[in-house]
């Protein structure tokens, strides 16, 4: 078999391959219909040239005549694209007016072709061979000439669609043109030229198909899976780097003398580790898929892949990472970004750091729900673009990047998580994308459709969360009724004792066994209030003297090593809460603090004023520290304790919860082995009601 037969075979197998798809997607438009036509008469004239190159089995008359023939019929599709007015019923007036000049002139060739040997021998004076190879070289002119026009009369923003197919026809023409123009200079057709067509045309078919998926108006609804192309794509372009590292390697071996041999075996082991290094490169893999999408389909996402993709990153419990950063994870890879940092709305109205994922660089606990971005995304259910707020201000009505991303100069995106009812539930950051990505309304939409999917599966967790901690405090309910129950029984026996004691307490052993039940009684209720002594309900409220309440609790404590030490007071500073609460809270935090430390550590507590009406109580100790993550997942999670059976994991939990009932906050700043600092942010009292008096604080 020739190298001619084997050129056009490989033709003919992609134009067959082509065919196939488009008629099985074929929806009966009339441009589809002259795209299957054109197809359908490539494969058959490969097939037939294929065949003339092995066995020369027919006559130039009949080459020619299919020559005229796949020509025709690609000028009568690009008269079809040309046309305005065919319809999806094959209207074809618009388009047999595009073409009206071009069936002549081919039928007048083609007429030319089967009486050229009688015009020849009869007038060859007149006719000669020279003009069917003008004809044929005309054609090819009037074919790039239809190709220039579609696309320069094409909208702008749709040059996308069809570039592929200019590129197409545009070869194939501008090859019959050089062909032709060749034959005609040196009186004869060149036979490499010729045998080349069939390959020639085997390197057009992906850019046809391409172009056959990209316009829905032809109707042909092609359909490749986009792993397929990225794989396929990776793996020729892996072939063909293998193929020039190789060839590169023999010539370094072939003139390297006596070092050639050792310099290619360090070429083509560096060349191997420079592919896996491309290959496993997450940045280099999105490149590729985002050029695939730009270039070889007509939207940005697969929705199928990409919304199983983001329901299994979301439903992925064995993973082992938390809801939280699944979300960030889900939605980032959607546009290719490797980090992101999650807010999600607390019931003050603002907004607490919930989850960071990658290495966003951006750490902010907190974001008022007054913040102007946040009323803009909630006014307009917009997403944020930082660097279009830059580009087109105008967009954004005047808003500015937040104060609180100044410091953070790869952040992005800002994405509203809403869930029903338009509730501003959540906002998710993302950061600059590994490659560039094209921002439009598909994207827009894309995004805005994945963060209602991903936050139902955050508010069905926080609910289950809510149930469950409603749950254990209703068990801890009924753990209360035992206990009061032991109460009952100790208040009893001491009350025997009191009875008794008129009667009997010159008594040695009387008094000797009262102070035994005594003694008993104390350690039991000891035990029972440690447990207890942050559950009392007390709802009354009071102006309360800080710097007094202060050095009571301070003083309560030091009854545990390390005494508790007052460091700076600020006085006077009231507040208004309830006595029993305020102080039952600081005191927790302090017994944490002193645990923490243990004896030989420290714990200093201090009170200052805000300068915007805040009181802020800090507790500070120089104890083991905690991390980012147990103060975000365990610290004031309820029933989570670190002291096994001698906590109950509810007093961090119960100050939080009562200062943010006051309106204030409770911070926490630490690090592993620099110890802890614990910050009670409560509003102040400007004008304290009548009945207050001010108490003297001293200062410490």
């Amino acid at each position: 078999m020739t190298i001619g037969a084997v050129s056009y075979l490989a033709g003919f197998l992609a134009f067959a391959f082509l065919e196939i798809l488009l008629v099985i997607n074929w929806h009966g438009s009339a441009r589809g219909r002259w795209l299957i036509l054109a197809s359908g008469l490539t494969a058959v004239w490969c097939l037939i040239l294929g065949w003339q190159e092995n066995f020369h089995v027919f006559s130039a008359r009949f080459i020619w005549t299919t020559e005229l023939a796949r020509t025709y019929v690609w000028l009568a599709f690009l008269g079809k694209l040309l046309s305005p007015n065919a319809g999806e019923h094959g209207k074809t007036s618009g388009g047999r007016a595009g073409i009206r000049w071009v069936g002549p002139a081919v039928a007048l060739q083609l007429l030319y072709v089967w009486l050229e040997p009688y015009l020849e021998q009869r007038y060859p004076e007149i006719f000669r061979p020279a003009y069917q190879l003008i004809g044929h070289i005309g054609l090819a002119l009037v074919g790039l000439i239809l190709i220039e026009q579609y696309f320069r009369n094409t909208r702008t923003d749709l040059r996308w669609r069809i570039k592929f197919l200019c590129f197409a026809l545009g070869a194939m023409f501008a090859y019959d043109f050089y062909l032709y123009s060749d034959a005609l200079l040196f009186n004869r057709v060149n036979a490499d030229l010729w045998a080349a067509r069939g390959a020639v045309a085997v390197l057009l078919t992906p850019l046809l198909g391409v172009s056959a998926a990209r316009n829905p108006d032809w109707t042909v609804d092609l359909f490749v899976s986009r792993q397929v192309v990225f794989h396929s794509v990776t793996l020729l372009g892996a072939g063909a780097y293998l193929l020039l590292m190789a060839t590169a390697g023999y010539y370094i071996r072939y003139y390297g003398g006596e070092w050639g041999a050792v310099a290619q075996i360090v070429f083509l082991v560096g060349a191997f580790l420079l592919l896996a290094l491309l290959l496993f490169s997450g940045q280099m893999r999105a490149h590729m898929r985002v050029f695939l999408s730009k270039n070889f389909f007509n939207y940005a996402y697969d929705y199928r892949q990409e919304w199983l993709r983001i329901i299994n990153t979301l439903s992925d419990t064995r993973s082992g990472q938390p809801l939280e950063e699944r979300i960030i994870v889900a939605l980032g890879q959607a546009v290719e970004s490797p980090s992101g940092v999650l807010w999600v709305r607390e019931s003050a109205g603002h907004f607490t750091q919930r989850a960071s994922f990658g290495d966003p660089n951006i750490s902010i606990p907190r974001i008022d729900g007054s913040d102007p971005a946040i009323r803009h995304m909630e006014t307009t259910e917009w997403i944020i673009n930082l660097e279009e707020m830059v580009t087109m201000p105008e967009a954004y009505e005047g808003l500015t990047r937040p104060e609180w991303l100044e410091r953070a100069p790869n952040a992005w995106l800002l994405v509203p998580l809403f869930h029903k009812d338009r509730t501003l539930y959540g906002v998710l950051l993302l950061t600059w994308p590994r490659t560039e990505i094209r921002w439009n309304w598909e994207v827009i939409d894309f995004l805005k459709t994945a963060s209602r999917l991903a936050v139902s599966y955050l508010a069905l967790e926080d609910a289950g969360r809510a149930l469950a901690e409603a749950r254990q405090f209703e068990g801890f309910n009924r753990l209360s009724a035992f206990v009061i129950h032991d109460l009952k029984n100790l208040i009893a026996q001491l009350s025997l004792v009191v009875r008794n004691a008129e009667r009997h307490r010159h008594n040695p052993e009387f008094m000797s066994d009262a102070i035994r039940t005594v003694d008993h009684a104390v350690g039991k209720m000891s035990r029972l209030m440690s447990q207890l002594k942050n559950l009392g309900s007390g709802h009354a409220v009071a102006d309360i003297e800080l710097g007094a309440l202060v050095r009571e609790v301070v003083a309560a404590r030091t009854c545990q090593a390390p005494a508790p030490k007052l460091g700076r007071l600020d006085h006077p500073l009231v507040v208004r809460a309830n006595r029993d609460r305020l102080a039952s809270a600081i005191e927790h935090i302090i017994h944490n603090a002193q645990d923490a430390a243990g004896k030989h550590g420290w714990v200093v507590v201090r009170l200052r004023a805000e300068p915007h009406g805040h009181a802020v109580i800090e507790v500070e100790d120089n104890g083991h520290g905690m991390d980012e993550d147990f103060i975000r997942t365990r610290l004031f999670k309820p029933f989570d304790t670190t002291k096994g059976l001698t906590g109950m994991g509810i007093g961090a939990y119960e100050s939080r919860e009562y200062i943010r009932s006051l309106g204030g906050e409770l911070s926490v700043k630490s690090q592993p082995g620099q110890g802890s600092l614990f910050s009670f942010f409560i509003p102040g009292v400007k004008e304290p009601s009548a009945n207050f008096a001010t108490q003297e604080v001293k200062s410490a």
